[in-house]
């Protein structure tokens, strides 16, 4: 008589299952893999339209996780329950169609019906993930033989999907999302799924379905060609357009992610059409002497519309800008008349602007203590500041690199109850001697407000006095109705605004949702 652990509990040998530990391992590796790419790709799909804020990147992150959890106990349940070589091709092969037509799915939704957007992400997202994340219990339940060898063929197999794992993340954060449109990443992924299902079922000797199955995904690649809300060019962060006014011969409006971030006339660089833009001009205009050219640093690139117009207006401004997309770089240079004249790292230079293509912030630290006259915050991530472009330790930053007499410009947009720009103005008085808030007289406490209140508005901050009479002249010529503030009525209007640091910095949270945002 034998002890129950001495004598194997056999489920099917790898000859009459069909799959032998190489096979289980690529299968585990890649719909591992293939889980994190679509999770990754689907932030950037559903930005321009839900915004890419904390808020959006939860809420992925956690469908993804449960997409994870429902698959991996599904899947386990229903292979104890079924035959076990039937379930992988189907779960590839459904969850290859599904992620094939997500981009057309996503964007028609988006445009027809944007109420239903978020339960139809949630579904592009839990359907594919928990078919995908299936496949590593019902493999596992292939590759058992004997309770013997329970810990082994689990762990191995675990190890391996954790590894697909994080090659899908690598991969798709440097490398595909920088050389590939996302919805050609989901269609070509989505081809490969439904090929692996193919490979599977031949196999398997099962080919039921894997006809059927690739019209699908040859129907939504053609679905997502014809879709609305498409780009001219996906960049690695944006949706991007570029619209030609039809009033303006020269005139061109920049659209990323389905926001119009900057205009730009080819002919006219002195004409600016957004008033946050005007303003901000104002203010400089005000604060340094008329023609005096100028040491400038850009947080923030864009159409180069400011850059271009100091380069104009101030003969030999040198303006240095840090824009973290190098595809919105070659969108200046192809179609905004950026020409480029050498350089390192990305960068391009046209009439003493040059653009590297970096981080805000570590573009700050690689400049000289005192080496600017001026810095202008102008950076967005949807319609919210990047956070770590707020906070006291960014502006330490930024006062590091401001002469004695230089000046900090920064476009803030906020809504309603503008905690975000409160504390925004609360971070800015923490570190600079003088600071000024210019925008709407409602926005900003100098009028009873009638209605909901937010746009733009722009901070100013130096450790010299600014010159609100000099200001607000220039503003009453550029921009009619926008004041500034300072002073007591500044102090007010921040209340117990907290100041925001590297530590405790929600920016997404203190902004209010409000409106329609078509508008940097």
């Amino acid at each position: 008589m034998t002890s129950p652990s001495s004598s194997p509990v056999t489920t099917g040998t790898p000859h009459e299952h069909g799959l032998g530990p190489r096979a289980a391992a690529v299968l585990v590796f890649g719909s591992s893999a293939a889980v994190l790419v679509v999770e990754i790709v689907a932030l950037r799909l559903l930005a321009p339209y839900l915004g890419l804020t904390l808020e959006t990147s939860t809420l992925v992150i956690g469908i993804a996780l449960a997409a994870i959890a429902v698959g991996s106990w599904l899947g386990g349940r229903i292979a104890d329950q079924v035959n076990a070589r039937r379930l992988i091709g189907p779960a590839l092969g459904l969850s290859g169609a599904v992620v094939a037509l997500t981009p057309a799915v996503l964007r028609t939704t988006a445009e027809w019906v944007p109420d239903m957007l978020v339960l139809i992400a949630a579904l592009t997202i839990l359907v594919p993930g928990a078919l995908l994340s299936a496949v590593t219990p019902i493999v596992t339940k292939l590759r058992l033989t004997s309770l013997a060898e329970t810990g082994t063929v689990v762990g191995r197999l675990s190890g391996v999907g954790t590894v697909g794992a994080i090659v899908g993340t690598l991969l798709t954060g440097f490398v595909l999302i920088s050389r590939l449109p996302v919805s050609g990443i989901l269609i070509g992924l989505g081809t490969l799924l439904v090929i692996g299902a193919a490979l599977v079922e031949w196999r398997m000797r099962r080919w039921s379905g894997t006809a059927a199955l690739a019209l699908v995904v040859v129907a939504g690649g053609l679905a997502t060609a014809i879709a609305p809300g498409g780009c001219d060019s996906e960049t690695r962060y944006h949706c991007a357009r570029v619209v030609a006014d039809p009033d303006r011969d020269g005139g061109r409006t920049l659209v990323l992610d389905g926001v119009r971030h900057s205009y730009v006339d080819l002919d006219d660089p002195t004409t600016l059409k957004f008033e946050h833009v005007r303003a901000i001009a104002s203010v400089v205009d005000a604060a340094f002497p008329k023609n005096t050219p100028l040491e400038a640093h850009h947080l923030g690139g864009g159409g180069l519309t400011f850059p271009r117009y100091l380069a104009a207006t101030r003969p030999g401004t040198r303006s240095g800008v840090s824009e973290i997309d190098n595809g919105v770089v070659r969108i200046d240079r192809d179609q905004l008349g950026l020409r480029a004249q050498g350089g390192t790292n990305g960068s391009s230079a046209i009439t003493g602007i040059d653009v590297r293509v970096e981080d805000g912030r570590l573009g700050l630290r690689r400049l000289a203590a005192g080496s600017r006259d001026l810095v202008v915050g102008d950076a967005f991530g949807g319609v919210s500041v990047p956070w770590h472009l707020t906070t006291v330790e960014a502006m330490t930053d930024v006062r590091r690199v401001l002469n004695q007499g230089g000046l900090y410009v920064a476009n803030l947009i906020d809504y309603d109850g503008l905690a975000f720009a409160r504390a925004e103005v609360a971070t800015l008085s923490k570190s600079f001697e003088h600071v000024a808030l210019v925008g709407r007289p409602a926005d900003i406490g100098l009028q009873p407000s009638a209605g909901p209140r937010g746009g733009n508005l722009v901070a100013l901050a130096s450790n010299r006095p600014v010159d609100a009479l000099a200001t607000q002249a220039a503003l009453d010529a550029r921009q009619p109705g926008w004041k500034i503030t300072t002073g007591e009525a500044l102090t007010r209007w921040i209340g117990d605004a907290r100041p925001l640091t590297d530590d405790h910095a929600p920016v997404d949270q203190l902004l209010t949702p409000y409106g329609s945002r078509n508008t940097r």
